[in-house]
C-alpha cells in the first residue's frame, strides 16, 4: 500500500533571531537571488519492512528463529538508531544499537535463552537501504564498539562508526566485511590515571591523549587536503561524551591537533566560554561538520549552539541554536530546561553555497532549517510524537544528492525516516544541475 505523505514548511522570521540573540556575523556575501528554504514532506513508504529471521542478512545466532505462537519466521527490529549516513549512490546506512526490550529482545544472548515468549529479533547493527528504502546490505559490529553512535561515509564510500560507550572510531569497508582503521583503543579511554570511560569534565589530566579517545559522538572525514600537511583524508571527530574536544587525526591514524576543553557555566551562548563545550556528560561536542566554506562545524548540546572554526582550530563564529533548552538561560533570563540541549547534529543542503543547514533540535522534537550565513532558524519542521514527521528522541541526519533528509531517532523512537525535497536548491523551479527537482 502506497504511504501517505504529509508536507511541512514553516516560517520563522528572522525577528526570531533577534529576540533569541543568534548570531548574525557572516562569512560571506549574501548571494542575490538564494535558494528557496526547502520544503520537506514525510514519506510514509520508507523504509520498506524489515527481514525476518530467514533471511540470509541475519546475524548467526538469530538465524531462522520463528514465533512461538504463529510458527513464523520471526521479523527484524532494530534498536536506537543512533546514527545515519548515505553514500555517493544516495544509499543509507543506519546504525543501530541492538537494544531491544522484551519481549521482542530476549534472543540476546547465544545460544538463545529466552525469559519470554520471542516477538522478533534484533537487525544487525548496520543497516544499508537503497534510496526507495529496501534493505540492500547489512552488517554487525556489535561486540567491537559499546553504545554505537554516529556513523559517516567518506569520499571513498568507507563507513565511519563511533561509540560513545567505549573509546573507539572505526573506518569500515562499504560492504562491511573489512575493518580498516581503528583509533583509539577499546574500554581504555582518555581518562588518567585509571583510563576508564566516561564524563572526564573534572579531570585536567583530560582531553589531551594523542592515541586515546573518550565516548566519541560522531566523525567527518575531509575529502580535501589538510591545511597543515596537505594530504587528503584528514579524520576530525566529536570526542564529545567523555572527553570535550574536536580532535584530529590524519588518514592513517596519526594525531594531529584538536581544539576545545571544558567550559565552565554559560548563561549566554554567544558570550561564555565561546571557545568550550558543556562540561556534563551527554555529547559535548555531539557532531562535528565539515562545510564548503572550508569550516568546521561542532554541537555544543548542553550549551544550545554551534561552534564554526576553521580547520587548525580557531574559532570563527557562535550560532545560537535554542538558548534555554539545555542549561542556558531562556529568554527573559528565565533558567533552561536541563534537557539535553538543542544543538545535536546537522548537513548542509546540496546546493553550492550550502545556503541552509538542517539542525537536530533533540531536546525540543523539532528538526530546525537554518541559514548558515546568518545563523537563524527559517523554518521548523516537527513535534514529539510518534506519528509520520513527529519525533521521539530525534538524534541525528542525513542528506542525499536530491537534497532528501533522513533523521534517525533513539530512546523510545528506534526508527529512520525520510523527509523529500519537493523545492528546486536554487529557487527558480529549474534546478541547477545536480539532481535537485524530480
Amino acid at each position: 500500500m502506497k504511504g501517505k505523505s504529509y508536507l511541512f514548511a514553516g516560517g520563522v522570521t528572522l525577528a526570531l533571531a533577534a529576540t533569541l540573540g543568534l548570531s548574525v556575523s557572516v562569512t560571506q556575501a549574501d548571494p542575490k537571488k538564494p535558494p528557496k528554504v526547502p520544503v520537506l514532506q514525510v514519506d510514509t513508504s520508507f523504509p520498506k519492512p524489515l527481514p525476518n529471521s530467514h533471511s540470509p542478512l541475519t546475524s548467526p545466532q538469530y538465524k531462522d528463529l520463528k514465533s512461538s505462537a504463529t510458527g513464523d519466521y520471526m521479523p527484524w527490529v532494530t534498536g536506537e538508531v543512533a546514527g545515519t549516513c548515505v553514500d555517493s549512490q544516495d544509499h543509507v546506512f543506519t546504525v543501530n544499537r541492538g537494544n531491544l526490550v522484551n519481549p521482542e529482545g530476549t534472543a540476546a544472548t547465544t545460544p538463545p535463552t529466552p525469559i519470554l515468549p520471542l516477538t522478533a529479533v534484533p537487525s544487525p547493527t548496520v543497516i544499508e537501504f537503497d534510496s526507495a528504502g529496501n534493505v540492500v546490505n547489512a552488517w554487525n559490529v556489535t561486540g567491537t564498539q559499546a553504545q554505537i553512535h554516529g556513523c559517516f561515509v567518506d569520499y571513498q564510500d568507507n563507513v565511519w562508526i563511533a561509540g560513545n560507550g567505549d573509546g573507539i572510531v572505526e573506518k569500515w569497508s562499504h560492504d562491511g566485511k573489512t575493518k580498516l582503521l581503528q583509533i583509539g583503543t577499546k574500554g581504555v579511554c582518555d581518562n588518567p590515571p585509571a583510563n576508564t570511560c566516561g564524563n572526564s569534565g573534572a579531570n585536567p589530566l583530560a582531553n589531551m591523549s594523542h592515541t586515546l579517545l573518550n565516548e566519541p559522538a560522531n566523525v567527518w572525514v575531509d575529502p580535501g587536503p589538510d591545511p597543515v600537511t596537505g594530504q587528503r583524508g584528514s579524520v576530525y571527530i566529536a570526542d564529545g561524551y567523555g572527553n570535550h574536544r574536536v580532535v584530529v587525526f590524519s588518514a592513517t591514524g596519526t594525531y594531529l591537533r584538536q581544539w576545545g576543553g571544558v567550559a565552565g557555566t554559560v548563561n549566554n551562548p554567544q558570550t561564555d566560554f565561546r571557545d568550550k563545550f558543556a562540561a556534563g556528560d551527554g555529547g559535548h561536542p555531539h557532531c562535528v561538520v565539515g562545510g564548503n566554506d572550508g569550516m568546521i562545524y561542532s554541537c555544543d548540546r548542553g550549551d544550545d549552539r554551534i561552534q564554526v572554526w576553521d580547520k587548525v582550530g580557531n574559532l570563527q563564529r557562535v550560532i545560537n541554536v535554542l538558548p534555554g533548552t539545555g542549561v542556558t538561560l531562556g529568554i527573559g533570563g528565565h533558567p533552561g530546561l536541563g534537557t539535553a540541549g538543542s544543538a545535536w547534529d546537522l548537513r548542509f543542503t546540496n546546493d553550492p553555497d550550502q545556503t541552509y543547514f538542517f539542525e537536530v533540535d533533540g531536546g525540543n522534537e523539532i528538526l530546525h532549517t537554518m541559514d548558515r550565513v546568518l545563523g537563524a532558524i527559517v523554518s521548523n519542521l516537527g513535534q514529539p510524537g510518534h506519528e509520520p514527521g513527529q519525533f521521539t528522541f530525534l538524534h541525528s541526519n542525513t542528506v542525499d544528492s536530491k537534497g532528501n533528509v533522513y533523521t534517525g531517532e533513539t530512546i523510545n523512537g528506534r526508527r529512520i525516516q525520510k523527509f523529500v525535497h519537493v523545492e528546486c536548491n536554487n529557487g527558480n523551479g529549474q534546478g541547477n544541475g545536480n539532481g535537485n527537482c524530480s
